[in-house]
C-alpha cells in the first residue's frame, strides 16, 4: 500500500525520497503500462506547479503515441522532431523550456501550459519514449529538477 508523504526537506532530499517510492512501486510489477501509470501518479503527487505530466511512448520509427499521464487530455500522436517532446526524441537530450511560448513549434496541447520539461527514455540505445512535464509558471524547472527527473527517467529504464 502507497502512504502519501509530506516533501518537506530540501529539493535534493525530497527527490531522493521520490526516487526510492518508484523504486519500491515498481521493483516487483512487469507490466510497463502499470508502471508508467504509478510513475506519472507519484509525479503528480510529488511536484507542485504542474498542470500535466505523463508519458508519450515510441510507436513505429519516428512517432510518439500518448502513454499513461495526470491532467487534461493531450494531444495523441507527436512526430518525433515536433514540438517539445518530439525535439527530445529526435535529439535523445532533455528538453527544459522555461517559456514554451518561445520555442519553435510549439504543440499547445493545454493554453495554460508555460514551461515545460521533456526526458528521453532510452532503452537498448532506442527512443522507447518521453516522460513530459508542463507547467502553468514560466521557468518552472531548474537544474535540480533536470538532474533528478533525469535520475527518475533512468529507475524506468531499468525496468521497462
Amino acid at each position: 500500500m502507497f502512504k502519501v508523504e509530506q516533501y518537506q526537506q530540501s529539493k535534493e532530499k525530497n527527490y531522493d525520497l521520490l526516487l526510492k517510492q518508484l523504486s519500491a512501486l515498481i521493483e516487483d510489477e512487469p507490466n510497463n503500462i502499470a508502471n508508467l501509470a504509478n510513475a506519472s501518479a507519484l509525479l503528480n503527487q510529488f511536484l507542485d506547479n504542474i498542470n500535466w505530466v505523463g508519458f508519450y511512448l515510441t510507436e513505429g520509427s519516428n512517432e510518439l503515441v500518448l502513454g499513461p499521464f495526470q491532467g487534461l487530455p493531450a494531444c495523441v500522436r507527436i512526430p518525433f522532431g515536433k514540438g517539445v517532446c518530439g525535439t527530445a526524441a529526435e535529439t535523445r537530450i532533455t528538453q527544459r523550456i522555461a517559456d514554451v511560448h518561445a520555442f519553435p513549434g510549439h504543440i499547445a496541447c493545454d493554453a495554460a501550459s508555460q514551461s515545460e520539461i521533456v526526458v528521453p527514455i532510452i532503452k537498448n540505445n532506442e527512443v522507447v519514449g518521453v516522460l513530459d512535464i508542463d507547467s502553468p509558471i514560466k521557468d518552472r524547472f531548474d537544474e535540480i529538477d533536470e538532474k533528478y527527473l533525469e535520475k527518475f527517467v533512468e529507475i524506468l529504464e531499468e525496468h521497462i
